[in-house]
């Protein structure tokens, strides 16, 4: 197409040449225009017929060719939509699921004064959590520095000021504190699985996927390293593989914890599991 088309044809056309290489091509191709024409969602239902003009037509033709090899929407337009609130992503972050909402919705089952997050790349979680809880001290750690930028950004966007952010490796930062609450997404896929190499997850940090040779080594450093930044009756939380359930209910035993809990996510697999560290 060299004219410029009408809201209703771009989004038509759009929908058709996704639909080899996405799930939902019709929703890609609405965020896409909605990108590229700086409208509303829905202004392309209350105006179909309004036609776009060159420059939009221009920047929607590109990024719809680079849905097609494959870049995720949300790198496309540079933000998600999480919980209530829309977050900025990119590269350097995990794009943020429904999956990590399960997460949020077990924490806030529990009011907390002090939380942690440990691996928290965009901020995703931490921010819920702050959102729901203003008055919570909350501490978010990601090994990555690059990723903590964008955490921090999205924190002073949404008004999440309250959030500390650190750099380090998992509980190492925060050693000398202690928290009613431990909440993480950690990486939980294994070296030799190739979900890292399909769809979205092609675009995304592959440190903060692969766990290492089981996908259970840095679930295991979150569960085995958590009594001892736990206030006693504290809770953690985490997100893992619709696999893992089993062995990750046994590593909490095994540290301790009682109460356990796994959550299913949409499709019913088992993804979120926690527990309580016993008063002493």
């Amino acid at each position: 197409m060299t004219t410029p088309p009408t809201l209703a044809e771009a989004r038509r056309r759009a929908g058709q040449e996704l639909a080899p290489v996405s799930a939902s091509p019709a929703l890609d191709a609405e965020c896409l225009l909605a990108c590229a024409t700086g409208l509303a969602r829905t202004r392309f239902r209350a105006h179909p017929e309004e036609v776009l003009k060159a420059p939009a037509w221009a920047r929607f033709q590109h990024l719809v060719e680079r849905r097609l090899s494959g870049e995720p929407v949300a790198h496309l337009t540079g933000h998600r939509g999480f919980m209530d609130f829309e977050l900025r992503v990119g590269p350097a972050v995990l794009i943020p699921r429904p999956e990590t909402e399960h997460l949020v919705e077990a924490a806030l089952e529990r009011s907390a004064a002090s939380v942690l997050d440990l691996g928290c790349g965009s901020g995703c979680v931490a921010i819920a959590l702050a959102r729901a809880w203003p008055e919570a001290d909350i501490d978010a750690v990601d090994v990555s520095e690059t990723a903590l930028s964008v955490a921090r950004a999205n924190a002073r966007e949404l008004g999440a000021d309250q959030i500390r952010f650190h750099a380090g490796d998992w509980y190492a930062p925060v050693s000398r504190q202690r928290y009613s609450l431990i909440v993480s997404n950690p990486p939980y896929i294994g070296a030799d699985e190739a979900e890292p190499d399909t769809g979205d997850l092609r675009f995304e940090p592959r440190q903060a996927l692969i766990a290492g040779p089981t996908g259970l080594e840095a679930i295991r450093i979150v569960i085995q390293g958590a009594p001892a930044q736990l206030h006693p009756g504290g809770q953690l939380w985490l997100e893992h593989g619709y696999r893992q359930g089993p062995s990750v209910r046994e590593e909490l035993a095994a540290a301790g914890f009682t109460a356990i809990e796994t959550r299913h996510d949409l499709a019913g697999h088992e993804r979120i599991s926690g527990g309580r560290l016993e008063a002493s």
